[in-house]
Formats: structure tokens, sequence, C-alpha cells
């Protein structure tokens, strides 16, 4: 098995962007730096060559324009891997594991909803293993990883919690901070100093801060709007830890008091999510589950007064009536990636780790309620790992008053 770091992408004239390394990679290794490279052959003639790991030797070059790299040891003792070397050795270890070998796993990227338009440095090598190898028999690693990935070890957890907690102190700052007037970018920066102040990475993704109607856009980030009074503001925000991710959403009245539509239509929500904590169980497929919260939803629709009765029992199955108001997906594997990996066609696992995020959006009243916790499935019952994040109509309101 050979697997690669990711690529350090350019931007424009001598600009690149900034490292994010292979899932992958970083799952079995813990080495987060560029160019690195794992090899595994636990049937290698050479007990010394089962298990290496590559990495980019520095120099007083590298040193001053860039920053130290890992030494041997530093690699060593990060991964767990006894065997590290420099990256121009793995041409000559390459080379003799490959004529010993029938079969090689190489990766790539798999998530059924990722849009690839850039050839990956695993694309490269893959295309390089069937033009200098064509006789071997290669196979596919992202499988297994997939496997491997979705019951999240203690470790994993731990930098998840912290994830969350940061984001948990986040959120308490916006709540003192949100009032009629202030800019969507005002909230982001108010989230990006906490977050970077307390050693997350930053955001896990793209920050939506969305006032009034602008909560009706999915994925809207542009975050350039005033909150204006009356309006709700839609925050899906979340830090990365450790390469974990945090992924939470709340809807909070930018005045501090939810009108009473505005209350009524987030109750309706929460009631949603707290019904899909109690059917995301082991044994459950998604699929399903997804139909059942379709039906869930449907109900609070009809008592919202946004769907009739009569025109739900005659609707055509295939384009039921409440994704109008409810596009999107209820729960997703959360990990290293925001939208982890896993079959989602498999049933629900103790151990897994999923977001619930039922959402409500009427775009004819530009009013928009979507919220989100992180659950971690368990035998007898799912913890809420952002159970301490105010959530409930009274407590928000109440922090936001305090405030102000």
């Amino acid at each position: 098995m050979v697997l690669t770091a990711n690529d350090v992408l350019p931007t424009n004239a001598d600009g690149t962007m900034g490292f994010v390394q292979n899932s992958d990679l970083f799952y079995l290794s813990g080495i987060d730096q560029e160019e690195t490279l794992l090899l595994l052959f636990p049937d290698a003639p050479d007990p010394k060559q089962r298990e290496m790991l590559f990495v980019r030797e520095t120099n007083e070059h590298i040193a001053i324009w860039e920053g130290q790299k890992l030494t041997q040891e530093e690699a060593r003792e990060r991964s767990g891997i006894q065997r590290v070397h420099w990256l121009q050795d793995f041409e000559t270890h390459f080379r003799q594991l490959m004529c010993q070998c029938s079969q090689v796993y190489l990766n790539s990227n798999e998530h059924p909803r990722a849009v690839i338009q850039t050839e990956s440095r695993e694309m490269r090598l893959a295309l390089r293993v069937r033009r200098e190898y064509p006789l071997h028999d290669v196979r596919r690693l992202a499988p297994l990883m997939h496997e491997l990935r979705r019951v999240k070890q203690p470790a994993e957890l731990g930098a998840l919690s912290e994830a969350i907690r940061i984001t948990e102190d986040g959120f308490r700052r916006l709540l003192r901070f949100v009032k009629p007037g202030v800019y969507e970018f005002e909230v982001e920066a108010e989230l990006a100093h906490e977050f970077i102040r307390q050693r997350a990475r930053g955001f896990a993704y793209l920050p939506i801060i969305a006032s009034g109607a602008n909560g009706c856009v999915l994925h809207y980030n542009t975050n350039h709007c005033e909150c204006r009074d009356g309006e709700m503001l839609l925050l899906d925000v979340a830090a990365c830890y450790g390469n974990y991710n945090a992924d939470l959403t709340r809807t909070i009245p930018v005045n501090g008091r939810y009108t009473q539509r505005q209350r009524q239509v987030y109750e309706a929500v929460l009631r949603v999510m707290r019904e899909c904590n109690q059917m995301l169980r082991p044994g459950v497929i998604l699929r399903e589950y997804q139909e059942e919260v379709g039906k869930l939803m449907t109900s609070e629709l009809i008592g919202l007064g946004l769907l009739d009765r009569d025109a739900v029992e005659k609707q055509d199955p295939e384009k039921p009536l409440f994704k109008k108001y409810f596009p999107h997906g209820t729960s997703h594997h959360l990990g290293i990636d925001v939208h982890d990996v896993g079959q989602t066609w498999l049933p629900v696992q103790e151990g897994m780790v999923f977001t619930i995020e039922p959402g409500i959006y009427i775009r004819e009243e530009g009013l928009a309620v979507r919220l989100e916790n992180n659950y971690l499935i368990g035998a007898d019952r799912n913890t809420d790992l952002m159970a301490s994040i105010p959530i409930e109509v009274e407590e928000i309101e109440e922090l936001m008053n305090a405030a102000h």
C-alpha cells in the first residue's frame, strides 16, 4: 500500500494555498507535512521494509524560508513508525518492493459528493504505477479506509471534543456580541479570533453567517450584509482542532428576542432534531432514516401552515412537498473531514459520529432556521457532544440580553 500527501496548491503568481494533509495519510500516520509518503507491505521478506515512512529532508535554505521540517526522530515519535527515511530514498525501496509484490493498493478520493477538476498527487502516482508496472494487480484503498475511519477511536473523540469546546466558546462570545447594526463579517471576525487564540487551526469549513433572507441560501458564505433588527441570524460555524472538525448550526435573533413566528418555526426544527436523535441508532440505514425524517418534517410544515394536508396525501412520492422547505439531508459522518467518509448504504454502528441538522427555509417570508449538533452513536443511547451549547429559546434570549 502506498499513500501520498496532498499537493501544495498554487494560487496566482508565486502564491500557494495553505497546506491541507491527505486525510487518510493523517489518519494512519499523524504526520501533517507536505510530500510525505507512507508505504506498508506486511509480507515484505525484509522486516525492515514492512512499514516505512518517507519525509522531506530539511536543509539550511528550507529552514530559513519555510521553517524547520520534521526530523526522522520527530516523525518516528509522532507516527509510531520505526523506519523513517528521507524522501530521496523512496524510489529505491519502492522499486524493490514492487518487484516482490503481486498487488498494490493505491488511494483516490471516492467521496460520492466530491467534484474533482485537478489531477491530484494520488492520481499521478496511480497513473505512474499503471504505466511502469502494467502487469501488477492495482486495487482500491479507499473502501478499506472508509471502513476503518467510520468508527471513531478514543483519540479521535478527544480531538473532536476539543474542537467542539472551542466552538462553544466562539458561539457564547457571539451571543454577547450580536446586535442590530453589526455586519456578518464582523461576526466572522469574532469567531476567527476566538478559535485561533485557543489553538484551533481555524474554521472547520467556510463559515456561513447568514442574516435574514440570506439564511435561505444553503451555502451562503459571502458574509457581507448588515444584521438588522427583527431578523434572524443563521450561524453554521465551527472550529477545526488537530485536523478534526466540529460542525455547529444555531439560529439566533439579531435583537435578542424571537418573534412569535420565528419561535414557532425554531421550535418545530428543534422537535425534529430531537426526534432524529431517537431514530439515528445502530442498525439504521441512512436512506431509510432520511425518509422517516421527511415524514416528521412534513407534519411540522403542516402545523406551520406551509403545507396542505390534502396536497400531501396526493403528492408524488418521488417529489415530496416537504423538500420545498427542507431540501437537504439531515445527517452525515463527521471527523477528519467535515463530510467524513463512510458507506451510507451500510447500517449505522456504535462509535460513529454524525451530525443532525434539520432546517426550515421559508423564502417567501425571508425566514430560515437550521439547528445542528454532533452525536456519538452509543449502544443504549446517543451522546450529544454539543449538549452544553445553548439551544433553547429561553437560554439564548437570556444570554443575549444579559450582554446588552
